[in-house]
């Protein structure tokens, strides 16, 4: 079979190259489902990154991963293509066009799976997957409620694997602490982990006026220029803020019967009273709107600045800057609680990327049973890595796991905290470090130990915030059920969507830091924005997913 290899091209150069090397793959791709002397022949699109560290000789094609799934499962691997980035998407596009896809390959979206589905071009997965998955494989997809099957099953028919997508549970609020013991302040009486918007404000009122550090221009709350995220965490964005007042910016859901969209409910508008309340006292940074993400890392790395928001892992790899320049920093986990003594917080898609099987592949269970192997056996069975002990390097190694024949995850909806069990055992002395179930875990018990003995760095100082105070945040919300969850609306992308949503992001960007900062008044302005999004497109899009809803 000829393969084809993507790198990366622009312009006119691109469709070129990818036209004439998609004609060249597709020209010995007939034969990709047939089998000789037992052996099934497997043709893969491949979604590659770059750079990744394979051992000398190893590649995507031909590696530690995909010599397993040979073995195990009596099968040849071939990529038909591989590229990486928006290459691959070409790639698929492409596919899709010629009416050829390979035997199996990732799709990105759900408007791919969908199109793949109408052109008739994979198969039903649905009696396949009920005889060949294993009962883990299964628990893992129902641990999620059905949201991830529910995302790939079309007209009744289970199109594609999908992959998983774990929560990344609340927008966090990480505080200075060691400030807060500097200064006396008291902000959890219960220790239950909960704030109030009032009492972060108060503490943000009394880190500029005392100013621990002694540095220039502090300030109490910084935000990104954009102020809302559509991600659940939100990092340096007022997420929390809004989320802890009912509104949900930047989100798709129902409500009562009816598509709405969060950005434009009075819930918002009461979010942003609050925000341009702060710039008006002077907490919130009166740079905002301007202040790029790097300049808000440096506040909080030289001391100006001594609240952030962002999911439980920001200490792994923003938080760390803070720590490289003051060894002494400590921060602690908050969330915002609303008038409920509720958390509020917004389910993830539980989906991330789909495989899909060629409808002409005579062996449709082949993708099943290599899921059994990857999500399953590979982690369940001890026994596998003493059998290939390659993989198990690859596994202590780390390397990527897009390596494996398919680029997706599948995890338990509760693995996070599953790990973060394990690893408390760990530091509390209950088990060894050789009885934690994976590397990943191992190394951050290792590092979180170091640390609290006082011989650590700067990885067991980042371990020990992300695991041992933001994962064990959610852990102790999870156990006080005092989450409150949304789930939104996840739309394939609508005609209006498509040619409008650009500058519907744009409008509620503007209009939102121009209110904040008082360029417009918040009532006259939220509503005008109000107005304007609808007419712009809004009223549209919100039909467009009803009808799809529907």
């Amino acid at each position: 079979m000829k393969k084809c290899f993507v790198t990366k091209l622009t312009g006119i150069a691109v469709t070129t190259a990818l036209l004439l090397s998609m004609t060249a793959c597709s020209s010995d791709s007939a034969s990709s489902d047939s089998s000789e002397g037992g052996v099934i022949n497997v043709s893969l699109g491949r979604q590659t990154l770059q750079n990744v560290a394979f051992p000398e000789g190893d590649t995507y094609e031909d590696n530690a991963y995909t010599r397993m799934a040979e073995q195990e499962l009596n099968i040849d691997i071939t990529d038909e293509f591989e590229a990486n980035g928006d290459d691959y998407d070409r790639q698929v596009s492409l596919a899709l066009s010629a009416g050829e896809i390979p035997d199996m390959m990732k799709v990105g979206s759900l408007d791919e799976l969908k199109e793949l589905y109408e052109n008739d071009l994979i198969a039903d997965l649905t009696e396949v997957y009920e005889e060949y998955a294993s009962d883990y494989l299964k628990e893992v997809y129902d641990s999620y409620g059905g949201r991830a099957l529910a995302n790939v099953t079309i007209d009744g028919q289970m199109m594609a694997l999908p992959g998983t997508n774990t929560d990344s549970g609340p927008s966090i609020v990480w505080i200075r602490s060691d400030w807060m013991e500097q200064l006396g302040l008291e902000i959890d009486g219960d220790n239950d982990g909960c704030i109030t918007i009032e009492d972060l404000e108060m503490t943000a009122k009394e880190f500029m006026d005392k100013n621990p550090e002694n540095a220039d221009n502090v300030v109490g709350i910084a935000l990104a220029p954009w102020l809302t995220s559509g991600d659940p965490d939100g990092t340096f964005s007022m997420n929390s803020i809004a989320y802890a007042l009912g509104a949900f910016p930047k989100t798709w859901m129902e409500k009562d019967g009816e598509v709405v969209y969060g950005s434009v409910t009075e819930e918002m508008k009461q979010a942003l009273s609050v925000v341009t309340g702060w710039f008006q006292d002077g907490i919130l940074d009166p740079q905002v709107g301007t202040r790029t993400w790097d300049d808000i890392t440096a506040l909080l790395a030289n001391g100006q600045c001594g609240i952030a928001f962002g999911t439980w892992h920001i200490p792994d790899w923003l938080l760390s800057n803070v720590y490289a320049l003051n060894n002494n920093a400590v921060f602690e986990a908050y969330v915002l609680q609303d008038a409920n003594g509720k958390v509020n917080c917004k389910h993830n898609d539980a989906t991330n990327g789909y495989i899909v099987v060629s409808k002409k592949f005579d062996h449709p269970e082949v993708a099943i049973q290599i899921a059994n192997l990857f999500y399953d056996e590979l982690v369940n069975s001890p026994e596998l890595l003493e059998k290939y002990p390659e993989v198990a390097a690859y596994v202590t190694d780390g390397v990527d796991g897009s390596s494996r024949p398919f680029n997706i995850e599948v995890n338990s909806y509760t693995s996070l905290l599953d790990d973060y069990a394990d690893l408390e055992r760990c530091v509390n002395g209950e088990i060894s470090i050789d009885e934690v179930k994976t590397s990943e875990q191992r190394s951050n018990a290792s590092g979180i130990m170091a640390y609290l003995d006082g011989s650590g760095d700067a990885t067991g100082w980042s371990k020990y915030h992300s695991r041992s105070k933001g994962v064990e945040l959610i852990q102790t919300l999870t156990e006080n059920d005092q989450f409150s969850w949304l789930t939104p609306v996840f739309p394939q992308t609508t005609p209006t969507m498509e040619t409008n949503s650009a500058n519907l992001d744009k409008l509620e960007e503007e209009t939102f830091i121009k209110i904040v900062t008082g360029d417009i008044d918040l009532e006259s302005g939220f509503e005008q924005f109000v107005t304007s999004w609808n007419e712009q497109g809004g009223t549209q899009i919100i039909k467009e997913i009803s009808e799809e809803l529907q």
